[in-house]
């Protein structure tokens, strides 16, 4: 019974990416911002599970992927799409019917990562590439900070030239040979997970200090902190 407990979970992650599909397609990138969130947050506690109940599995594997795909892969590139549609062109000089369609770069790029993290076996305990969550909460916290604040950050975000440039840089560091390290506690030990340790406590912070606008800050954190110190010495 116990080895049915992550998949259930994993569910839960997908229903909440098409949950977040769902508000996006009809623009309420809020709503589908918070169910990105919820579904990372499942998509945490699913491999976490997984490894408390050693209930490892074939299926709970490609489950997860397939999952992982709708929430962290077509959900990102739905948002980015929006965001694109709602700043227009600019001085880009590109259709305005056209330009939005750049945000699927983001799923098809998402799709080759997790298709690589499938069959490469150097990502067991660590990441190659920046891991499709971490990229689609960076990207779902653009219309949280909109909201948040629209007066300080609309002409930064709502800028084409800006989401165009998020949307390369994101596509690359999801397939680009980057060693990142993962949140994935064996013990507690301080000399063991120091930079897991400091990462969530520092993530703490932010938050505490800038809220949702904390989350860009949070991704570029965790890129910096995994060049510091590298995974394989984790």
């Amino acid at each position: 019974m116990k080895k049915h407990i992550p998949n259930t979970i994993t569910c839960l992650n997908l229903f909440a990416g098409c949950l977040a599909l769902y508000f996006a397609f009809n623009d309420k990138l809020v709503y589908a911002a918070y169910m990105v969130i919820i579904a990372a947050v499942f998509d945490f506690l699913d491999g976490m599970l997984a490894r408390l109940l050693k209930a490892y599995s074939e299926i709970g594997k490609q489950l997860d992927s397939l999952a992982d795909m709708v929430s962290f892969g077509v959900v990102p590139g739905t948002i980015m799409f929006s965001l694109f549609t709602r700043a227009g062109t600019g001085a880009l000089g590109v259709p305005e019917q056209v330009l939005p369609f750049a945000g699927f770069l983001i799923t098809v790029f998402s799709a080759l990562r997790l298709a690589k993290f499938n069959i490469d076996t150097r990502q067991t305990t660590s990441f190659i590439g920046v891991p499709t969550p971490a990229c689609s909460m960076f990207v779902a916290s653009l219309p949280l900070i909109l909201a948040q604040t629209p007066l300080l950050y609309d002409r930064v975000i709502l800028n084409p030239l800006v989401l165009l440039l998020i949307t390369v840089v994101f596509s690359y560091l999801l397939v680009a040979e980057l060693p990142l390290f993962a949140l994935k506690f064996k013990n507690l030990s301080w000399k063991e997970n120091a930079v897991r340790f400091i990462f969530l406590g520092l993530s703490v912070i932010l938050l505490a200090l800038f809220k949702f606008a904390a989350i860009p800050l949070i991704i570029v954190l965790y890129v910096v902190l995994s060049f510091i110190k590298k995974p394989s010495h984790l």
